[in-house]
Order: C-alpha cells, then sequence, then structure tokens
C-alpha cells in the first residue's frame, strides 16, 4: 500500500511519485520490466540532442518546459540503476570480488557530454522566466548540477548490471571513479523532501525531482570520470550497486536463468466472444415479487477528511506524467477535488456502519445481516463483514460477507439484502466503503478519479400495509473480455497500482446505461401513474464515476442533465460508496428536501453493473461525518 502523507505545510503528498521504487516481487521477466521502464521512462524523456533540437526551434515556452525535459532526462539515465540498486562508494580495495550479489555499473564515455550540457545551460539563460523566477533558478541549479555531471551514454545501458567479477574478466570496462570521496556530501533527507513547498505547483514537483535526482549522485562530481576498471588503485573511490532488497536479487536470478531466446512458450488461451444469454434478465420488481418489503430505515455517509485538489496532484506530479493542468484535469473529469481518508480502510467502514445503526436507533441484537459491498479490501480473512460484526458487538447474525460488485455495489448490496430479508425478516445492514488512496501509485489516470469514503444502509422491514422503499432491483455482469478487464487491481503491470483502461470503461458504461434507461422506459408508471417508471422519477443519482463521461453517455441515452445529481467535482469516484455518497450531498444541498424516487444506476469495474429505483426520505439520512 502507497499511503499519502501531509507535510509540515499541510500539503498533501504522494511519495511513490517521486521515489521509482518498482516492486519487482511482481516482475516476472526483463521483458516486463522492459515494458515497464519503456512506458514510465522512455516514452516520456526526450534525448539532450531532442531537448537543443527542441530549444532550436523555440518549442519551449519557459525555464520550467526546459527543466522538465532535463529532469525527464536524468531520470531515464538512471532508469535501471534507480529502481533496482542502492549506490554505496567504496573503496576499491574493500569492493568484494566474488560475490553474486554485488554489482558495477558498466559505461561508455560521451565525449560531447561537457559541450552539450553547456548548449542547455545556455538554452535555459536565453528563455524567459515563468511565475516565479527566484525558484527556477534555485531548482535549475540542483538539477543541472546532476545534470552536468553524466559523461556515459545512457541510451544503451544493460538491464542487469555485471558483478564486480564479470566487470573484471574485461580489464578495459569502464566505470566511475569519484576522486576525493566525501561521505558527509550533502543529500536531502525524506522529510526534507517531502516538505518542499513552492507558490507554483509544477515547480515543487521539479522541486522535488531535482532533490530525489541529487541523491543519485552523492559526490563531488566535478572530481567524477570514467576510468578503465583494470586501472583502479586500492584507493580509488568507486561506485558499487548493491541491490535494493531481496525481491531485486530474486528476479535478477530469475531474469538469468529465464527460458532462452528463441524457444517456444505456450500461447495464451484466446478470450471466446460473449454469447447474449438465451433470454433477458428482467429487472426485480420488488412489490410484486417479495413477500417482505424493504424500509430504508437510515442512510449514513463518510467522507475522507483529507483534501486532494487538482492543484496538489499538479505539485505531485510523477516522473511519468505528461504535462497536465489543473484546469485541464476538470474539464477531462468533472472532478475539482477528491477526498482521502487518513485512517484505515476498516476505521472508514465502521465509522459508517456505526452512525447508520444510531439513526435507525437499531442495536447489535436487530441485525439480521452484514454485507459489505467493496472492491479495495485488503483484509480476505476475517471478511471486513464479519471484523464489523465484532466490533458491533452483533452475537451472531444470519449471514456476513464481503461483495465485490466494484461501482455497481450498491445495487448488488441492496438486492442482496432484499433477498435476506424474505428469510430473516429483521433489518440488513449493508456497508459500502472504498479507499483508493493507497492504492493508485503513481498512475495518473486513476490518481485523478479515485478518492475514498463509505456509506452505510440499514435495510429493514417495512410495517404491514405500507408500501416497500425499492421498486426495483437490477443487476448485470459480463461482455466482452477486454470490458471485463477494463479497471484492474492489483495490476503487476503498474506495479500493483490499480490502473483503468479508458476507452474500454467508457464502452461498458455507455453499454449498461443504454440498457438501463431502456428498460424503465419498458416498466409502468407506479401506482397507476401517467407515463413509463423513467418518466416518473424525481432525481437521477448515477455512479459518480466521471461527470464529463457520464453526461455525455446520458446526453446520448436521451437523459436530460438537470435530471441528475452530481457530488463528483467535490468526492471523486468513490466506487461502491458513490451513490449513496451523493444521496447523502444531495440531503445536505437542499436537492432532496422531501421523499422522493431516485434512479441509482452504477456500472464499473469487472463490467457490472445494476440499479435500483428506490424512495428517499430525507429524514432517513444522518449529518454526513469525515474520517
Amino acid at each position: 500500500m502507497q499511503q499519502f502523507e501531509v507535510n509540515r505545510h499541510g500539503r498533501i503528498v504522494f511519495p511513490c511519485n517521486f521515489f521509482p521504487d518498482l516492486d519487482f516481487s511482481t516482475i516476472t521477466n526483463l521483458e516486463q520490466l522492459d515494458a515497464i521502464i519503456r512506458r514510465d521512462f522512455d516514452t516520456k524523456a526526450p534525448t539532450v540532442s531532442e531537448m537543443i533540437s527542441r530549444s532550436a526551434q523555440g518549442a519551449y515556452r519557459s525555464k520550467t518546459d526546459l527543466m522538465r525535459d532535463m529532469a525527464l532526462n536524468v531520470y531515464w539515465a538512471n532508469r535501471f540503476v534507480i529502481t533496482m540498486f542502492e549506490k554505496r562508494p567504496m573503496r576499491w580495495a574493500d569492493v568484494p570480488r566474488t560475490r553474486d550479489d554485488v554489482y558495477m555499473p558498466v559505461l561508455t564515455p560521451w565525449p560531447d557530454s561537457e559541450a552539450r550540457a553547456a548548449d542547455i545551460e545556455g538554452a535555459f539563460r536565453a528563455l524567459p522566466s515563468g511565475r516565479d523566477a527566484a525558484a527556477e533558478d534555485r531548482i535549475f541549479d540542483v538539477l543541472f548540477d546532476v545534470f552536468a555531471a553524466r559523461k556515459h551514454i545512457a541510451a544503451d545501458l544493460p538491464t542487469v548490471k555485471p558483478t564486480v567479477g564479470q566487470m573484471l574478466a574485461d580489464p578495459t570496462n569502464m566505470t566511475l571513479r569519484l576522486g576525493d570521496y566525501d561521505p558527509d556530501f550533502r543529500r536531502y533527507g525524506y522529510d526534507e523532501i517531502l516538505d518542499v513547498t513552492e507558490d507554483v505547483a509544477e515547480l515543487e514537483a521539479l522541486h522535488r525531482w531535482a532533490m530525489v535526482l541529487h541523491n543519485q549522485q552523492p559526490w563531488d562530481r566535478t572530481q567524477a570520470e570514467l576510468v578503465a576498471v583494470g586501472d583502479l588503485k586500492d584507493d580509488d573511490y568507486v561506485v558499487v550497486l548493491y541491490p535494493r532488497d531481496r525481491h531485486v536479487q530474486r528476479f535478477i536470478s530469475r531474469a538469468l536463468t529465464a527460458t532462452p531466446s528463441g524457444a517456444v512458450l505456450a500461447p495464451a488461451a484466446a478470450s471466446l466472444e460473449p454469447v447474449a444469454p438465451a433470454r433477458p434478465f428482467p429487472p426485480i420488481d420488488v412489490r410484486r415479487d417479495f413477500t417482505v418489503r424493504p424500509r430504508i430505515e437510515a442512510l449514513s455517509a463518510v467522507h475522507g477528511d483529507t483534501v486532494c485538489t487538482n492543484e496538489d496532484l499538479i505539485r505531485n506530479s510523477a516522473y511519468s506524467w505528461s504535462p497536465m493542468t489543473a484546469d485541464e484535469i476538470a474539464a477531462k473529469t468533472g472532478i475539482e477535488q477528491r477526498r482521502y481518508t487518513s485512517g484505515s480502510f476498516e476505521e472508514l467502514a465502521l465509522k459508517a456502519a456505526k452512525s447508520a445503526l444510531a439513526h435507525a436507533q437499531r442495536g447489535p441484537e436487530d441485525i439480521g445481516g452484514v454485507i459489505v459491498c467493496t472492491c479495495t479490501s485488503s483484509r480476505p480473512i476475517p471478511s471486513l463483514a464479519t471484523w464489523l460484526c465484532g466490533e458491533l458487538g452483533i452475537g451472531q447474525t444470519h449471514a456476513a460477507y464481503d461483495l465485490v460488485a466494484a461501482c455497481a455495489g450498491l445495487p448488488y448490496g441492496l438486492a442482496e439484502a432484499t433477498r435476506i430479508l424474505q428469510q430473516v425478516e429483521r433489518p440488513v445492514l449493508v456497508v459500502c466503503v472504498e479507499k483508493f488512496s493507497d492504492k493508485v501509485g503513481n498512475v495518473r489516470p486513476s490518481r485523478m478519479i479515485f478518492g475514498d469514503g463509505a456509506a452505510a444502509i440499514v435495510v429493514g422491514v417495512a410495517p404491514e400495509g405500507a408500501e416497500s422503499d425499492i421498486d426495483y432491483l437490477q443487476t448485470y455482469a459480463g461482455g466482452p473480455a477486454s470490458e471485463i478487464n477494463s479497471i484492474i487491481w492489483p495490476n503487476p503491470d503498474f506495479d500493483n497500482s490499480i490502473t483503468v483502461y479508458g476507452p474500454e470503461v467508457k464502452s461498458l458504461a455507455g453499454r449498461y446505461l443504454g440498457q438501463m434507461l431502456d428498460e424503465l422506459k419498458a416498466l409502468p408508471a407506479p401506482d397507476g401513474g401517467q407515463g413509463t417508471l423513467l418518466d416518473n422519477i424525481d432525481v437521477v443519482v448515477p455512479h459518480q464515476a466521471n461527470k464529463t463521461m457520464v453526461l455525455e453517455l446520458a446526453a446520448a441515452s436521451g437523459l436530460a442533465p438537470d435530471r441528475l445529481y452530481f457530488n463528483i467535482e467535490k468526492v471523486g469516484n468513490a466506487s461502491s460508496a458513490s451513490i449513496p455518497l451523493a444521496i447523502s450531498d444531495a440531503v445536505r444541498d437542499g436537492v432532496i428536501t422531501e421523499p422522493v424516487r431516485v434512479f441509482a444506476p452504477g456500472f464499473g469495474a469487472g463490467a457490472v453493473a445494476g440499479f435500483s429505483v428506490m424512495r428517499v426520505d430525507p429524514a432517513v439520512v444522518a449529518p454526513s461525518l469525515t474520517a
């Protein structure tokens, strides 16, 4: 898990965006590593020649633009060492010669390095300053000191470095000699990097990049030079590479013993084309199909306690991100900020559950079932639902289990609760909870979208003769494999972070939303009213996936934007919790002031979807909390 931190200036920081520490326990072979390196480093980083050409063509608008390319180039030049090894300056006489877990960099001299560095410095001085000239100059001093020190060609570096013994097998191999090494050379501490603050968001990110890169060469760079390993003297200081952790060493061992090139590996099985069901699955008519009618006794929402604005995302721009402004993020997603919790996933769920039970005036002895809808739990045993039973003092219940339906969590949870009601005839607690903030890593599309939050609903039994609070329920799952795999967590190709493949998500969302609206148009108005069920919906509260996308899809399906309520601008996408969080905020915002009929469609990860048509009385909605 990769938790955010709040620095001493009160600003949110994502350490994983600045320290490129890949999880090598999830990387199986060189091909996979090369793909990650190309995506995160090679495709973003310009060569020095490209930078000089861009400068000559006037492509850089400001000094900040050029510095960004400089930093990307230095990250690229360190792409293997920075992700795999710890650098240790060591006296040559003390370097182990025969160990298989001690490595050295083999380097090819770059004859034009000094001239090229001078060209870049000249280009920087000639460019206009941005919004903070003093900060640009300060950051450039740190960054250029690292950039100008490179004396080797970085285009063709070996992924797996040679051991010291392999290095010595050819005395002409070149490596780095440090000169007079000072063990007290200035390094930036972890907290020092986190506590950086700049008025300009882009410069704050650049400043952290520069500090991390500085720490990669903690020696007097003016004295460093490339020499043949056979010419090293006992008192010379060299750079020795130690695997960053045991997973790196295990990866190297696997890579060196992998299947030889040209061997035939069994092909992966091709996914079958999806086949439509033999007959449709109609929506569940709750009033007709169930004897025990559900009543919503309470709904309680808990938002994250830490705000992450789009400006905060820019302050935390990772080396693998393309340039993007805060306004561009808002235009693309409809999100201005998202809320994260500084507490644990379990604490978030527990707070919502306690609040809902208190608002419903229910005790642990009343509860007939506990269902937790989530896709971000790391607690398989015991399930979060059974853990909640223990924390809430529920001595026994008919059923307690976690349900993974991602963004369709609410309709799936309500459908299960309604079924359980038929057997136990006592309230069922449905908790929708997600904590994405520690699972996103440095994947920008996911970081832009997801937030944390929880909501709990007490679904009880309606009094004799009373109408059901839930009119219709529907759930779906399936489709082409590309849509089912459109959101993946954990994803080993992205350092086990959650990843979103946008076009496939939009495809499944459009497919399901159109189907849902068609089904509502085919259903009669409740209680003998006029028109269709869709005509008699008071408020549409959709899954808060991406406001820009949902509005576009709704318009394509004939649903007017003024019928939809969104809170995603201030909350982000909390997956299974997004719909109940939005219903709570609709009450808070005065959008729902009296009992109304709500259509709540959910769709997303795993190509699951569903909807509920339900009556929401603002009186059952507890004041929202934070955690």
